[in-house]
């Protein structure tokens, strides 16, 4: 079986840079990489055995980020190296004060050698997800730690089918697991780990973090006024369209959508479904005069802040491969709407159960949904309550792992 992963590396490896000759996303993701190993012997010396925290992207990094900022406020002196597998992730937080910044090289084996020879990490923690075989394997031979944190499995999961052996030697390569529900306890258990223990998931720590203190945006304030708000975080174009209906019910009420992709063919259909709306790149130059219902956030980094603002929120992805951050506006007491594709989301079944979230599929039942809780005020304090009842993961993995 391992055959067949190494090829399927080199494989994609080569797809890659293939797209990368027209998709703007692989390119970085192929450019980011050369030289990769000559930057990090610039910038690591190996003696100073970092902590090395590697993310899928950049949902992955807010997740781990209460424990990564926890260790270095700890240890001030402690150096600490980040690795990102996708560009979504690197390109926002390749500047990153806590860390050096890194592109995680594809995982054969001489690239999971050379880069733990040249990093010599402390230990390594892996955030949710990503089991990279040679990584895990080479960390493992040399007998330094490996932690994965938040991490959330299903019986579907290939590690718990009868073919899934190969996979689940990859898991065994872990040192302990820190997951977020009963549910992973017991299927590890299952398959003979049993260095696992239920600590939570590290998302409520960041997200009830990041509502206390909020960074304020002028130009928002003034593009909303006194106007009740709704908005529509990490959206897909199927996500957009059902906002339509929604907007012309409700002329007294503004609209942030906040796309998942910022490209300009997304922004420019985003744009032919609401003509009237404007982009956020454009408010500094239009404060006298802007008019309009609806607001369009053109950059990457600004929606964990504008949650604030809002009363009820949308959250995009239920009509692809599955939900959004949903836990990012439940902190701020929002109630959420979302597609019919959640359920891998722990979180969203919560907020439903407990009346703080509503799935739909139609523009009639988003409308059904935005109209009971614009008249419920309970929900939006369960939501909010939901979020400070779960934080504390940080604390049980800081105080294992440190």
């Amino acid at each position: 079986m391992l055959w067949i992963y190494n090829i399927g590396i080199v494989i994609y490896g080569l797809l890659l840079r293939l797209a990368s000759l027209f998709n703007a996303k692989a390119k970085l993701f192929v450019a980011g990489r050369k030289n990769i190993f000559e930057n990090i012997q610039r910038k690591i010396n190996s003696n100073d055995r970092p902590i090395w925290f590697h993310f899928a992207s950049l949902g992955e990094f807010e997740q781990g980020r209460p424990v990564l900022e926890n260790l270095k406020s700890n240890d001030p002196s402690q150096k600490i190296i980040v690795t990102f597998f996708s560009p979504s992730g690197y390109e926002i937080r390749k500047n990153y004060a806590l860390a050096d910044v890194f592109y995680l090289p594809l995982d054969t084996a001489s690239n999971a050698k050379k880069f733990i020879n040249s990093v010599n990490p402390k230990f390594a923690v892996f955030t949710k997800y990503e089991f990279w075989y040679h990584y895990f394997a080479v960390l493992h031979e040399k007998q330094i730690p490996l932690y994965l944190i938040s991490g959330i499995f299903r019986p579907d999961q290939v590690f718990f089918k009868w073919y899934g052996s190969f996979y689940r030697g990859i898991l065994k390569f872990v040192t302990h697991f820190f997951v977020q529900n009963e549910e992973s306890v017991s299927l590890l258990k299952s398959i003979g780990i049993d260095k696992v223990s239920l600590s939570g998931d590290t998302r409520f720590d960041r997200v009830y973090e990041n509502a206390q203190q909020p960074k304020k945006i002028q130009e928002v304030e003034y593009f909303l006024g006194n106007s009740p708000t709704f908005i529509a975080g990490s959206t897909w174009l199927e996500d957009e369209k059902l906002l339509v209906s929604l907007t012309e019910k409700y002329p007294d009420w503004k609209f942030i959508v906040a796309p998942h992709e910022i490209g300009i063919s997304h922004i420019e259909e985003i744009e032919k479904l609401f003509p009237n709306a404007i982009k956020f790149s454009a408010l500094s130059s239009q404060l006298t005069t802007n008019k309009s219902q609806i607001l369009i956030i053109d950059n990457i980094g600004m929606l964990s802040s504008l949650y604030q603002y809002a009363k009820v929120a949308y959250i995009g992805g239920g009509f692809g491969a599955g939900i959004h951050n949903t836990l990012e506006a439940a902190a701020f007491g929002l109630p959420v709407t979302f597609g019919p594709k959640y359920d891998k989301f722990q979180e969203a079944k919560d907020l439903i159960a407990i009346g703080a979230a509503k799935s739909i599929s139609t523009s009639d039942e988003l409308i059904s949904a935005f109209d009971y809780f614009k008249a419920n005020e309970m929900a939006s304090a369960d939501a909010e309550k939901y979020v400070e009842q779960k934080k504390g993961a940080t604390e049980i993995i800081v105080k294992a792992i440190a």
